[in-house]
């Protein structure tokens, strides 16, 4: 088969399209013929080598590996004891996520292997295209705010993350615009909440046709000089200064963070009586299957920000590098 391989951690340039073993549906598993793969930020940090950690928690991957958690295709195999898909089924999901954050999780592919219980039936009413923009992100954003649905120990905090009630609650969400923040609006607005989006100036026209109740401008007005006492603040962002969104909440609300590395305002919301949480996204069919119907159903719309043919990941990635991000990067498969 064709994949895109990664043979040393650099930029962009340094992935391969390139032949690649075709592997096999193991006991438990499906082969999955890739029709379109997406793009993830686990994506461009493996790629690099995960520079931004302490070196003690950097991979050491054997090499050559394959990125790519987010696919969507047609089953073409199906191991041993599994009776849940036929060959022949239209498929998505989010591949071995967690678990192979360090090793790449093969989806930039003509093929790839998929355990049985991490794959769910596409939604009908969406192509291929969008099917493999969305496991990630929704499944980040259903994790966060409607349910969990595991019990696997957190990475980043001694308690497990537990979602909030959102009807008629005012959520900020912080990031609106990119491949989770413009998830997480739709499904804050089909909980019943009202909805507070902060992205770029170009996101306006996109955060209006999903019904946001106001729009911010991050690069005019600062949310935290623009709202008070906001029940969730969802920051799909990260980096420096996320302490600032605390003082967009109200005593007893919440802060959830994507990205929770180099936060240091835990003191301030114990303070403030803020509650701080946040959680690592981890593949499941289920919720896939569950979240789908809104997918299905155009209560929840994945928004495509360019596609790229397979062979062209390099430039994949370094469209990703330029920020900005729209929705979804996407690689179609031919």
């Amino acid at each position: 088969m064709k994949a895109v391989r990664l043979h040393a951690f650099g930029g962009p340039d340094i992935l391969r399209y390139e032949d690649a073993p075709r592997p096999q549906a193991k006991p438990g598993e499906v082969l999955v013929r890739v029709k379109a793969a997406g793009l993830n930020p686990p994506d461009w940090y493996l790629r690099d080598g995960y520079r931004a950690l302490p070196p003690e928690w950097r991979p050491e991957p054997v090499f050559p590996l394959i990125l790519g958690t987010d696919i969507s295709g047609v089953v073409a195999a199906v191991g041993a004891d599994v009776d849940s898909f036929a060959i022949g089924d239209e498929v998505y999901a989010m591949v071995r996520f967690p678990e192979a954050v360090m090793t790449g999780s093969n989806g930039y592919a003509e093929y790839v292997s998929v355990p049985a219980g991490e794959l769910a039936l596409k939604p009908a009413g969406i192509d291929h295209i969008r099917a493999a923009g969305a496991p990630m992100s929704l499944l980040t954003a259903w994790q966060f705010l409607i349910d969990l649905g595991h019990d696997a120990p957190n990475p980043f905090q001694s308690f497990a993350h537990q979602p909030v009630p959102l009807t008629g609650k005012t959520v900020v969400i912080n990031g609106a615009g990119g491949g989770v923040g413009h998830i997480a609006v739709q499904l804050a607005r089909w909980q019943g909440a009202r909805v507070i989006a902060v992205a770029s100036a170009k996101n306006a026209a996109l955060m209006r046709d999903f019904g946001v109740d106001q729009f911010i401008d991050y690069r005019t007005r600062a949310v935290e000089d623009m709202v008070r006492d906001a029940d969730l603040v969802f920051d799909a962002v990260g980096g420096a200064d996320m302490e600032r969104l605390l003082h967009v909440l109200k005593p007893g609300g919440a802060l959830f963070l994507v990205n929770p590395l180099g936060f240091a305002g835990y003191a301030e919301a114990e303070r403030l009586g803020v509650h701080v949480s946040t959680t690592q996204v981890r593949s499941s069919g289920a919720q896939l299957r569950e979240a789908g119907r809104l997918l299905d159903e155009g209560l929840v719309q994945v928004g495509i920000d360019s596609v790229f043919p397979l062979h062209e990941a390099a430039q994949a990635h370094a469209r990703a590098a330029k920020g900005s991000i729209q929705g979804k990067i996407v690689l179609a498969v031919a």
